[in-house]
């Protein structure tokens, strides 16, 4: 059976010195380009908001970074601005094998909802194309590696094993914010949901 490596977020924001910077998210670089060499199919994701999307902090007048807001499709982290399209905060980190990628997923750039999962937006039912691709090729198991792992990881995780696929997260080539305990019960509700997590 073929199985296809998910490569999510690995960005210059969410990478040391960037906006939304995660701890250690450059240093998974090189084990995940060695881990494509064993996929049958790479896709990679790409945040990529526009400017003043409505998951930034600066969107809200009084609020700051962080906070969280009911939107008409639940709650909202507010984010400082981030991945903004065609700067070089939402370019791929220059390491990155981006050559051995079969496809790129770009998300988040609708203004009015934010996107973590590699599969749909976070209204949970837009589809972002990933998973009619997969079926296309005949994919049915996946391994998740990439930033961060409590939210646009584990999002993308919940969602493919609630569509049916066998997933794997390798915790080893991801890495968390941690955001009020968020990566202990992502990780929780990704078990839940029949993940494994390997590392």
């Amino acid at each position: 059976m073929t199985r296809a490596l998910i490569v999510i977020d690995i960005q210059n924001d969410f990478c040391p010195g960037g906006a939304l910077a995660v701890t250690g998210g450059d240093g998974i670089v090189p084990g995940i380009n060695a881990r494509m060499d064993e996929a049958s199919a790479v896709i990679l994701t790409q945040d990529w908001h526009p400017a003043g999307h409505s998951s930034f902090a600066s969107s809200h007048a009084g609020k700051a970074p962080m906070q969280v807001i009911d939107m008409p499709y639940g709650p909202q982290v507010l984010w400082p601005d981030h991945c903004i399209q065609g700067s070089f905060g939402a370019a791929f980190h220059a390491d990155l094998n981006t050559n051995r990628a079969d496809m790129i997923i770009r998300k988040g750039y609708n203004p009015a909802i934010d996107s973590y999962s590699a599969f749909f937006e976070n209204d949970h039912e837009t589809p972002t194309g990933l998973h009619g691709y997969l079926q296309a090729r005949g994919i049915s198991r996946l391994m998740l590696v990439g930033l961060a792992t409590d939210f646009c990881v584990a999002y993308s995780a919940e969602d493919a094993a609630r569509l049916g696929y066998d997933v794997q997260v390798d915790t080893t080539l991801c890495r968390g914010i941690d955001l009020d305990g968020s990566l202990a019960a992502a990780k929780a509700r990704m078990q839940a949901a029949d993940v494994t997590l390997l590392g």
